[in-house]
């Protein structure tokens, strides 16, 4: 197998031999072999290794990145493959999200409140709906995203249908990476049903991001079966 020198595999991604180095170190590439004067003999198995990780990288973020290429250089194959699951299932969660929030959107305009009283839901139970912490909720208050009644009686916080809504939305922003400011000022829109291009076009993006996502997760599974093929990264 044809040897590799170090600049050769940074060159490829623009990267720096000490990444590389560092790459090797933590795991995320296999050890390399050593020359008798140390220096690091790296392989096509190593370059397939690095396109994997990077490609991963792109598709999962780094930590997972990482965390799948050092179960695969463990021999956890699985639980690899279930790190990679778990990154197509939020994919799956977040598409759903949105289709839901635009339909929802949609009907903001001829939007009119329920002649019924909404069923109320404490923070818990909207924490729950949501897999968030009722703190991370109250932050969200604190910044003007949510606007709960409170009850005369007890003092504590009640969630309507439209908070339901608005918590729903925010979630989806907040995974798009969208600030708090921001996330409150969108809200706001749709509490108003006035313009909405600025929420449209949040959406919009999101929804490029979430395509963008599932194509960078199809590279990465090209990528890193191939680098299982090579055979040399299993467990005997």
């Amino acid at each position: 197998m044809k040897n590799l020198r170090p600049a050769v595999l940074a060159r490829e991604h623009g990267i720096s031999t000490q990444a590389v180095r560092n790459y090797e170190r933590d795991g995320f590439i296999p050890p390399a072999d050593r020359t008798q004067s140390g220096y690091r003999i790296y392989t096509e198995t190593h370059a397939a290794a690095l396109r994997a990780f990077l490609s991963l990288i792109t598709a999962h973020g780094h930590a997972i990145g990482g965390r799948i290429m050092v179960a695969v250089h463990d021999g956890r194959l699985d639980d690899a493959l279930a790190a990679i699951d778990q990154g197509h299932a939020q994919l799956r969660r977040d598409r759903s999200t949105l289709h839901a929030v635009t339909q929802a959107i949609g009907d903001l305009t001829t939007y009119t409140a329920p002649s019924h009283t909404p069923t109320p839901r404490t923070i818990g139970e909207l924490a729950h709906r949501l897999d968030l912490t009722p703190a991370t909720l109250r932050n969200w208050e604190t910044a003007g995203i949510l606007a709960p009644v409170r009850d005369p009686a007890t003092g504590y916080r009640v969630f309507g249908d439209g908070d339901v809504r608005d918590a729903e939305l925010a979630h989806l922003l907040r995974r798009g990476g969208y600030p708090l400011d921001h996330i409150a000022t969108v809200v706001e829109q749709v509490r108003t049903a006035g313009g909405t291009d600025s929420l449209s076009g949040a959406l919009d993006d999101w929804r490029r991001r979430l395509t963008a996502r599932g194509l960078a997760m199809l590279d990465a599974a090209g990528h890193l079966g191939r680098y299982l093929r090579l055979g040399e990264t299993l467990a005997p």
